[in-house]
């Protein structure tokens, strides 16, 4: 479910071949098509666009998205949110979320991945019993503080500290809206804000089948039309 299994560096391969830029097109098309082209009254496309401006995304390419989302570029091309689930090497619990414009080439690149990687792909709801559905906040806040008073005095249900200093707050699904908005006034600055999956319980690896998990979920993540990854590890 979180990026523990991610290889460092990957952000910065991924946007040396240019598919991080991609990835971030897609999303804010998402977001305008669901929300409406102004970022000021769509607090998923306000976060696209700054996720986009973070790995200094051209301009053209964040306003042509935009364009392509709200229906005012006709390029014959439909992006479509599909969630897969299947059973990765190990027992692996794996949800992938993706955005493709050709659903007809996801669904098989997909499977191929799967079995290639000693799993197999489900059907719809699969491995979904396998974990919550949640509401994810990222966010990161200057000065001292309490994480997990924060988290309680914001309406969370748990918190963690990620690798690069920042913050995940998970909270009910039905709770994302409130809970960020609580954050930004208690001085976080929100960098994520979405619905999620989170792991019921952990599957149990050694290392060797760590090391073959890992393996799949970065191939996984690396794949053109993957949005996002989680799994049970």
């Amino acid at each position: 479910m979180g990026k523990s299994w991610k290889n460092a560096g990957k952000v910065e391969k991924a946007q040396q071949k240019g598919q991080i830029f991609t990835k971030l097109a897609r999303e804010i098309a998402v977001a305008a098509k669901a929300g409406g082209p102004d970022p000021a009254a769509n607090s998923r496309l306000r976060l696209a666009i700054d996720a986009a401006k973070k790995v200094s995304c051209p301009n053209d390419t964040i306003e042509r998205a935009i364009k392509k989302g709200a229906g005012l570029l006709d390029d014959g091309k439909i992006i479509e949110e599909i969630t897969y689930e299947g059973y990765g090497p190990h027992g692996v619990g794996v949800i992938v979320e993706c955005q493709t414009d050709n659903k007809h080439r996801t669904a098989p690149d997909m499977r191929h991945a799967f079995k290639s990687h000693e799993g197999n792909m489900g059907e719809v709801g699969s491995v979904a019993w396998m974990f919550d559905r949640v509401g994810l906040i990222e966010g990161e806040k200057a000065g001292t503080f309490d994480p997990d008073e924060e988290a309680i005095e914001a309406g969370a249900n748990e918190v963690s500290k990620n690798d690069d200093g920042s913050y995940e707050f998970f909270t009910n699904a039905d709770d994302l809206d409130a809970v960020r908005d609580a954050l930004v006034k208690r001085g976080w600055k929100v960098t994520t804000a979405e619905l999620s999956y989170k792991a019921k319980n952990i599957t149990e690896l050694n290392d060797a089948q760590r090391k073959d998990v890992e393996e799949f979920l970065n191939y996984l993540d690396d794949m053109d039309d993957t949005h996002r990854v989680h799994a049970t590890v």
